[in-house]
C-alpha cells in the first residue's frame, strides 16, 4: 500500500498499510514527525493532560552544555512545543510521578512542575557518569539508572542517594516498574565504546531488597534500552544498537518486531490506543507503530 502524507509546519504524518521495517507484518507505522528533534531519547505519555514528553539531548550525551530540551506532543504526533522545558544537558530517561516530570540529566535527576513548565529541583548524584532511564513506583520513589557506573539511584522523600551498585546490573539502562519488583534492560557488559562482546538480556530487581535475577532463561538478546509491558507479561523492548523493537516473553525467548536503524531508543506504550511512539535518536524523529490488540 503507497503511504499518504500529511504536512503541518511541525509534522509530517505517514499511514502506511505494509511498512517496509515491518516484519510479518506486526507493528504497523501510524505516524513520523519531521526531523525537527536534536537527539529525541525518552517519551513519556502524561495520561491526565492527554500529552506526550520527548526529551533531547541535542549535543554530547555526557557534555553539561545547556542545550538540552523536553518537547510536548500530541497523540497524532503534531509537535506543539518543541522546546517546552530548555536549559538541561542531555536529557534521557522520562518518568511522571504526581503532577511532576523527572528527567535523567547526566548526572543529576531533574524534577519539573509539569503545570508550569519549569525545573523545580535538580538532585545530583555524587560519583554518577551517566545517568540514563527513570521509573517511578506507586510510593512515588523515582529511579534512574547510571549505565557507566552500574549504579541504580533512588530519590526517596526528598533524599537522592545510591539504591544499588552491583556489577551483576550488567550496565543497567532501561527500568519499568511492575508491581513489587524494577524490569531491567542491561545492556551488556560494554567498553570505553559503548560496545560489548555479549549484549545483555532483561533482569528483574525486587523493590522490598534490591535481589536481581535474570528473567527467564537470562540468554543475551541486545543493547537493551527502553523497557515496556505489553500488558499480556510479556514486554516490548528496543535494541539502541541494532535499532530494533523486541517482543520478550518472561521465559527470556525474543522476538524482533521492527527492524529501525541504529538508535530506536527509550520508547513509550499506549496500551489503551495501542500505539507504540518509539524515538529515534540518530534520526532526530519521532515513529508511532500501531500494534495489534
Amino acid at each position: 500500500m503507497r503511504a499518504i502524507y500529511y504536512i503541518t509546519p511541525f509534522l509530517l504524518i505517514g499511514f502506511a498499510g505494509n511498512p517496509s521495517h515491518a516484519i510479518d507484518g506486526l507493528p504497523t507505522l501510524a505516524w513520523e514527525t519531521e526531523t525537527i528533534f536534536k537527539q529525541p531519547e525518552s517519551a513519556i505519555y502524561d495520561e491526565k493532560r492527554d500529552i506526550l514528553y520527548v526529551s533531547n539531548i541535542n549535543g554530547e550525551g555526557m557534555a553539561k552544555d545547556g542545550n538540552g530540551f523536553i518537547s510536548k506532543l500530541e497523540l497524532d504526533g503534531t509537535v506543539t512545543e518543541l522546546e517546552w522545558v530548555k536549559g538541561l544537558d542531555g536529557p534521557k530517561g522520562l518518568t511522571i510521578s504526581g503532577d511532576k516530570l523527572y528527567a535523567s540529566d547526566i548526572t543529576a535527576l531533574v524534577e519539573i512542575d509539569i503545570e508550569q513548565g519549569t525545573i523545580t529541583n535538580r538532585y545530583e548524584a555524587e560519583g554518577a557518569q551517566f545517568m540514563n532511564d527513570v521509573a517511578a513506583d506507586a510510593n512515588g520513589n523515582v529511579y534512574v539508572s547510571d549505565m557507566i557506573t552500574n549504579t541504580i539511584h533512588r530519590l526517596s522523600d526528598g533524599a537522592f542517594s545510591v539504591w544499588i551498585h552491583d556489577e551483576q546490573l550488567e550496565n543497567p539502562n532501561g527500568l519499568h516498574v511492575e508491581d513489587d519488583k524494577i524490569i531491567l534492560g542491561a545492556w551488556g557488559n560494554m567498553k570505553d565504546d559503548f560496545s560489548t562482546e555479549v549484549p545483555g538480556n532483561l533482569k528483574t530487581i525486587s523493590l522490598a531488597d534490591g535481589t536481581i535475577k535474570d528473567l527467564g532463561n537470562g540468554m543475551a538478546v541486545g543493547n537493551l534500552d527502553g523497557v515496556e509491558a505489553d500488558g499480556n507479561g510479556n514486554y516490548y523492548v528496543t535494541d539502541w544498537m541494532a535499532g530494533t523493537l523486541m517482543h520478550i516473553k518472561p521465559s527470556g525467548e525474543a522476538q524482533t518486531l521492527l527492524e529501525l536503524g541504529n538508535g530506536s531508543a527509550d520508547h513509550e506504550v499506549l496500551l489503551n490506543q495501542g500505539i507504540i511512539i518509539i524515538p529515534m535518536m540518530k534520526n532526530d524523529k519521532v515513529l508511532a507503530y500501531k500494534i495489534a490488540q
